[in-house]
């Protein structure tokens, strides 16, 4: 049979990009995403420890709140806390992304931030009264930050580095430099003992609650920046077209600067939260890893803060449960990441169901099979 003669097998599967989807459609396959997770996780955990399907979401809900239908409201406190620190260094992270800029070094700025919180707290602590001393405190941090954020959107805007290595090699830059410093001031013991002098002021009945105060007013400040203010339509435009922006006059460098002061100086703020306002010492562990998780929280949020909150309360309700269940059945202590991980890949494998659709090949009619 000749070449010409062959028939063309049309493929059975094919992938077709959608057009626009309703918001409200994408979300919803996105909740239904976390659902599946979530009872997956059960499931699992069910298999795995022998204990009743609602049990083990009993378990977990009483691991992340404790007794609160007792009145005992510590753990819920804690549960704030962990949530807006993880939220914090999302927002950070979120206008850099949403920028195409990505900045995989929030946790060396938030250590750095926090090292700067630690320092004044330490060099000035005594030698400041308490209402110069905590301002000082608070502005170094930030400054700390941004500048540590700055430094590779310098490299990036100058001779186009890769920001994502030089982002990720600067995390490890900063855990030196705070493991090094905790030696020192230490006496080689490795831990700080808790400094109070310049540490944040204690209101209400929780150590917690000035914190959660202050991420929620930095996500309603971060949501107006972003969608209704000239630098964030500048950051929307930079991320979809570089060169669109440089033909409507953005300058596209001062852009990527700006915007990574911005991030840096966020991260600065967490670790000012977590060194000045709960822990009062510092050590290479302070912001725990959380600054590649908050990738994921500003990306499966959309870059919206406020879907961010969701996302970080599901996070960290998933991580600390999961880890109560792996403490009362003797699990291994990574259960608890593969259990966040477990819902991470549902969110991001539905989002290829709300770009693309599959459809089948369809038979022709009056064509021979």
């Amino acid at each position: 049979m000749s070449q010409n003669t062959k028939k063309h097998h049309e493929p059975l599967i094919h992938i077709v990009k959608r057009d626009d989807m309703v918001w409200w459609q994408a979300w919803g396959i996105r909740l239904a995403a976390i659902v599946l997770g979530v009872l997956l996780i059960g499931i699992v955990s069910a298999v795995l420890t022998g204990e009743s399907f609602f049990e083990v979401y009993g378990i977990m809900f009483r691991g992340v709140f404790g007794r609160i239908f007792e009145g005992k409201t510590s753990m819920l406190w804690k549960f704030g806390q962990d949530t807006v620190i993880l939220l914090c260094l999302g927002l950070a992270v979120a206008p850099a992304f949403k920028m195409k800029f990505w900045n995989c070094g929030a946790e060396g700025q938030a250590l750095i931030g926090g090292l700067a919180a630690m320092f004044c707290m330490i060099q000035f602590g005594g030698k400041l009264p308490e209402w110069m001393l905590v301002p000082l405190v608070i502005v170094s941090s930030i400054i700390a930050g941004a500048i540590w954020g700055l430094i590779p959107a310098i490299f990036k805007a100058r001779w186009n580095t890769n920001e994502t290595l030089f982002t990720l090699m600067m995390n490890y830059v900063a855990t030196q430099i705070i493991a090094y410093y905790v030696y020192i001031v230490g006496g080689g013991s490795n831990v700080i003992n808790p400094v109070e002098t310049g540490a944040l002021p204690v209101i209400g009945k929780s150590q917690y609650l000035l914190n959660i105060l202050i991420v929620a007013a930095l996500t309603v400040a971060m949501h107006v920046y972003l969608k209704y203010s000239k630098q964030g339509y500048e950051i929307t435009v930079v991320g979809e077209s570089q060169n669109t922006a440089r033909y409507i006059g953005i300058n596209v460098k001062k852009v990527v600067l700006r915007t990574m002061m911005l991030s840096g100086a966020v991260c600065g703020i967490a670790g000012m939260l977590l060194v000045a306002g709960t822990d009062h010492s510092i050590n290479k562990d302070t912001v725990g890893g959380q600054g590649f998780t908050a990738i994921m929280v500003a990306w499966l949020g959309q870059f919206n803060p406020f879907v961010m909150v969701l996302m970080s309360a599901l996070i960290i309700f998933l991580r600390t449960g999961a880890a109560k269940v792996a403490d009362s059945n003797m699990l291994n202590s990574s259960f608890a990441d593969i259990s966040v991980g477990l819902v991470i890949l549902m969110l991001v494998g539905c989002e290829f169901f709300i770009q693309y659709s599959v459809r089948l090949r369809r038979a022709k009619k009056g064509v021979e099979a």
